[in-house]
């Protein structure tokens, strides 16, 4: 490209310009109307998109979070164990289960979840443990760990 005045140099910005709004039209390409097309628009739209995309990656964590812990705290529910007396008893028995694989028993696998909840009121009561919640020793209905054992499960499966 040949210039024959200086005017028409300064008027040209380059290719830095295109590619700079090209990458703000890729970000605005499924928005509608103006905060598509027209370039000052669109980047003050794709600027708040990304500011509540980046808001929404913590929330999303927390929201996961507080769905493992109501999922976890209805299963202990269910077996009269509060959800802080199953997790200590089950560090202390060394089991070492994350909420998320906690809450995934509860949901899919409940005799699996109900074994885990006898093996720490078992290990509970050896140490001599006293919830703080309930200032008592938990009581779980029917969670022995003679009634709940896999040999007992797989003769009633057969």
């Amino acid at each position: 490209m040949v210039f024959l005045t200086i005017s028409n140099l300064i008027r040209v910005r380059g290719p830095d310009e295109f590619w700079r709004k090209r990458r703000i039209f890729r970000l605005a390409a499924h928005f509608v109307g103006r905060r598509r097309n027209c370039y000052s628009v669109a980047v003050r739209n794709v600027h708040r998109a990304l500011v509540y995309a980046t808001k929404a990656r913590k929330l999303k964590k927390q929201d996961m979070k507080d769905l493992w812990n109501t999922r976890i705290s209805a299963a202990c529910e269910q077996h009269n164990i509060t959800a802080f007396t199953l997790k200590e008893g089950l560090d202390r028995s060394n089991i070492m289960l994350d909420r998320k694989s906690l809450s995934d028993l509860a949901s899919w696998e409940p005799r699996t979840f109900e074994c885990l909840a006898a093996i720490a009121k078992q290990k509970l009561q050896l140490d001599g443990f006293i919830d703080t919640v309930d200032k008592k020793y938990p009581t779980g209905v029917n969670l022995n760990l003679k009634d709940v054992m896999l040999e007992a499960w797989l003769k009633e499966k057969k």
